[in-house]
């Protein structure tokens, strides 16, 4: 259990880690390419360990995720794995190598914990089959753990509908430079989080793949011959630096964090943008952002956060301590992440005494006034950090289980304690 102590005075400047995110990308391309590549700032997190092991048993050498990582490449010709590829709770790279085994010169298996074991995969199945792959679970239909018999893929017209992860069309776009023929990706229905589709492209130039993009969000990618060695340098990570913003704009202080590019495409820095305009001053450039709170806008406000559902849980929060209703809606697809975040969020708010209820997609909010209380994680990392920073307004907030953080910001405790003066 961890205790969160109200704090006084807020005027701090702070580094998180590399972008998880990026990271998994750059790994998965490097693991891909021809030759060796050198990748810096990489995130070392349980969940990019995870992946990191798991592209090792496929043939890829990879040094320690530590300062400069470097990459042996297999120029896509990925071996078999006798033992199942063990994921954990990491639906990104779970996802990934969904596809990307689909390289591999016999069948693997694709694994992981039994919340993973619960979030649905039968999308990205179909998708991996219809580019010509043989993919299939091998319990319950449309969920893990999956089995692909490896081959290739043919490539051709793959077509998404509706969709609750943007996560399978980026499995397939970083799969597809090896497949046979070129293929068409086209997205005909609703995805959630499309900037991280954006920055899978963005990974795949990096490394020599020229993805074009056609109208009516259609991605044609070229049967190129894969990816080349590249040097990379992964940023700082948007969603863990949303912790110190949000913890300035509920303090009423001031926080820089010096290590992410302000100007850069990572989605969720669009929370900035939220806190502008509920009273925040945010300032930043190339070699950080500062955010400094200020009091917060009240009335009623209603946010689409489908672009970036990762800021649900800290938004949630810092919705708490406002006043006036918050609703945020076209998030149902949290129910599906490291816990139902809905259901999560729900209860831990009414447990710090704000009146919140879910809704079909989303959540109802009543500011107020949060008190200190015994926070659940659920395992969730979000969870865990986004109750953290509200006790540092309220004070007396115990955080049970607060070891999750290890999947995407291990030292996020020591940097939570630099903000105290």
């Amino acid at each position: 259990m961890k205790e969160i102590k109200k704090i006084h005075l807020l005027d701090a400047v702070v580094s998180v880690p590399g972008s998880k995110s990026y990271t998994q990308r750059a790994l998965v391309a490097a693991a891909l390419a021809e030759g060796t590549s050198r990748l810096r700032n990489c995130l070392d997190s349980e969940d990019t360990n995870l992946l990191a092991r798991a592209l090792r048993i496929l043939g890829a050498d990879i040094s320690p995720l530590a300062g400069e990582t470097l990459v042996r490449g297999t120029g896509g010709r990925l071996q078999m794995s006798v033992e199942p590829l063990y994921l954990g709770n990491n639906g990104t790279g779970f996802r990934f190598l969904t596809a990307v085994t689909s390289l591999c010169d016999g069948p693997a298996v694709i694994d992981g914990d039994s919340r993973l074991r619960e979030r649905p995969v039968g999308i990205l199945v179909d998708a991996v089959n219809a580019a010509g792959g043989n993919c299939a679970s091998l319990r319950r239909s449309g969920y893990p753990p999956v089995r692909n018999s490896g081959g290739g893929l043919r490539g051709g017209r793959v077509r998404f509908g509706d969709s609750d992860s943007s996560q399978y069309i980026s499995a397939l776009l970083l799969t597809a430079p090896y497949a046979s023929e070129d293929l068409i990706v086209e997205l005909e229905g609703r995805v959630p989080s499309l900037p991280y589709v954006d920055m899978t492209l963005e990974v795949m130039r990096r490394f020599g793949v020229d993805v074009k993009t056609l109208e009516n969000r259609r991605f044609l990618v070229p049967a190129s011959g894969g990816y080349r060695a590249s040097e990379f340098l992964v940023e700082g990570d948007a969603s863990s630096a949303s912790y110190f913003f949000l913890a300035a704009a509920i303090c009423g202080g001031r926080v820089r964090v010096k290590n992410i590019d302000g100007n850069g495409g990572q989605g969720d820095l669009g929370i900035l943008n939220i806190l502008v305009e509920l009273g925040c001053s945010v300032r930043r450039d190339n070699e950080g952002i500062e955010v400094e709170g200020g009091p917060l806008a009240e009335g009623e406000r209603r946010y689409d956060l489908s672009a970036m559902p990762d800021m649900v849980p800290g938004l949630a929060v810092l919705m708490a301590f406002r006043r006036g209703r918050t609703t945020i809606g076209n998030v149902s697809h949290l129910r599906i992440k490291e816990s139902d975040r809905l259901a999560a969020l729900t209860t831990e708010l009414n447990r710090v005494g704000i009146d919140a209820r879910e809704t079909e997609d989303g959540l109802v909010i009543e500011g107020g006034t949060p008190r200190g209380a015994e926070i659940q994680t659920y395992g969730d990392h979000r969870i865990a950090m986004s109750f953290a920073v509200a006790g540092l307004r309220t004070g007396d907030m115990k955080v049970v289980g607060e070891g999750c953080v290890v999947k995407s910001f291990p030292t996020f405790w020591t940097v939570l304690e630099e903000l105290s003066p």
